[in-house]
């Protein structure tokens, strides 16, 4: 057992993690680089469904069926399934993105970066989200705040226009269980379990409440080596 040093500073050092050998990476990527290409192959049906369907009805009317039965695969061959028919039909998707099962996307127009993490149950809409962000489970990122029109008592809601705006959500944040996102959010911002976002949040803050408000600033993180930031 590998015990911890104490560095000159008096922190406690914790012991570097292994390497992994070039072999043995270059061997992981070529797998992964497989995996692909068979979740490609399978899902290549519902692909065709996809186009042709979004010829007859639009892109996003035909990405709300196909995005219901991609969100039941369970399990790693799930993910990977959704990976192969995102990158193909939004806007972009990273290869990277991780989306878990009960996922459902409505808009075609949605950005997904590289190292994202959307979790169980989260509900998609007309979207930015940057790298290395992570989205818990059952989060709702809508199309703005305007999604329908409500002006005229005379007209159903259902038949008065909206005005869709993109959401982003900056590179770094991190988003709680439960939170409605319907405005921006900063690179590096944390939003608290359950809040709803109904006005731009700056960069490096925490949010929390309904509507979300800034409780306080995350610091900057100092490592023994000195300050660090993204």
């Amino acid at each position: 057992m590998i015990s911890p040093e104490i560095s000159p500073n008096g922190l406690v050092a914790q012991p570097p993690a292994p390497e992994v050998s070039p072999n043995r990476r270059t061997l992981r990527e070529g797998v992964k680089v497989l995996v692909r290409a068979v979740a490609l192959l399978l899902i290549l049906p519902m692909l065709v469904s996809f186009w042709i369907r979004a010829l007859l009805v639009g892109r996003d009317r035909a990405l709300g069926g196909s995005s219901q039965a991609l969100s039941l695969l369970p399990g790693l061959l799930g993910q990977y399934l959704r990976r192969a028919f995102y990158t193909r039909v939004l806007a972009h998707c990273h290869h990277t993105a991780t989306i878990e099962f009960g996922v459902l996307f409505s808009k075609a127009g949605a950005r997904i970066e590289e190292n994202v993490y959307i979790g169980p149950r989260c509900h998609i809409g007309l979207v930015h989200i940057e790298r290395e962000s992570l989205l818990a489970a059952a989060v709702h990122v809508t199309s703005g705040s305007r999604t329908h029109g409500y002006g005229d008592l005379g007209v159903p809601l259902r038949e008065q226009a909206g005005s869709l705006v993109q959401v982003r959500i900056g590179a770094g944040a991190w988003v709680g269980s439960a939170a409605v996102l319907m405005a921006d959010v900063g690179r590096d911002t944390i939003v608290g379990a359950g809040a709803v976002v109904t006005q731009p949040l700056p960069d490096r803050v925490i949010a929390v409440g309904v509507p979300a408000r800034v409780i306080r600033n995350r610091p900057q993180e100092r490592s023994a080596d000195g300050p660090t930031e993204r």
